[in-house]
């Protein structure tokens, strides 16, 4: 047998497969997608809280992030949906502290004070939480729907009272609902005026004056 015919008979060897699991490859892209995701929000949320949104560029977060620009457009379109994700982080943050004053069993007065000393902390300390008050009161210069600000808060203190009413806990002709109100707009009133005039270092004690003023008057 000639060497041409010894050639065409044998076989053909085949590459190696690769038997490496390809779902390993993609689990650690989706990790860094979702890290990356996490630094520019961040980021974001820091811009914000510090300059306000008319003043932010898409570069600013890049730059804290450290990260391209590009990689924010990954994530974000453009800079109202950074302010759109910010925003609904920041009442994302709001409802985990509700969920876990509501988890410790409180009575029903003493939940509402815990709700608002907890939150006084959060304005006080989180930046994703300063940057969603800002970007609510700037929400007219913002050419994105935001999220509807409060409605969840106001609903976790009226059911509250609500429930300190049913338990004779709330003084006679009081209105949860109306206290509720009164609570939600004393407390977001003065955590913007500590935010002006002392970058919120007092917020703790103006509401213990909002909780001293209206939660015992509500139980007289």
């Amino acid at each position: 047998m000639d060497a041409m015919a010894v050639e065409r008979s044998a076989p053909r060897s085949r590459p190696a497969r690769d038997t490496a699991p390809r779902h390993r490859d993609t689990g650690l892209k989706q990790e860094r997608a979702v890290r990356t995701r996490g630094q520019v929000l961040d980021a974001a949320a820091k811009a914000f809280a510090t300059k306000g949104f008319p003043a932010v560029t898409v570069q600013d977060v890049a730059e804290l992030a450290g990260v391209t620009k590009g990689a924010v457009y990954f994530h974000f379109a453009n800079k109202e949906a950074l302010a759109q994700a910010v925003a609904e982080e920041f009442y994302h943050v709001l409802g985990v502290i509700g969920q876990e004053v509501e988890e410790a069993g409180l009575p029903p007065l003493q939940a509402v004070s815990e709700l608002l000393e907890r939150t006084a902390v959060a304005f006080r300390d989180d930046t994703m939480v300063q940057a969603g008050a800002r970007l609510q009161i700037e929400r007219s210069l913002i050419g994105a729907e935001m999220p509807m600000p409060y409605l969840g808060y106001t609903e976790s203190l009226t059911t509250w009272l609500r429930q300190a009413r049913t338990e004779g806990h709330l003084a006679a002709g009081t209105s949860p609902e109306a206290t509720a109100r009164v609570l939600v707009s004393a407390f977001f009133g003065a955590q913007h005026i500590s935010w002006v005039l002392n970058d919120r270092a007092d917020i703790a004690d103006r509401v213990q004056e909002i909780l001293t003023a209206v939660v015992p008057l509500a139980a007289a």
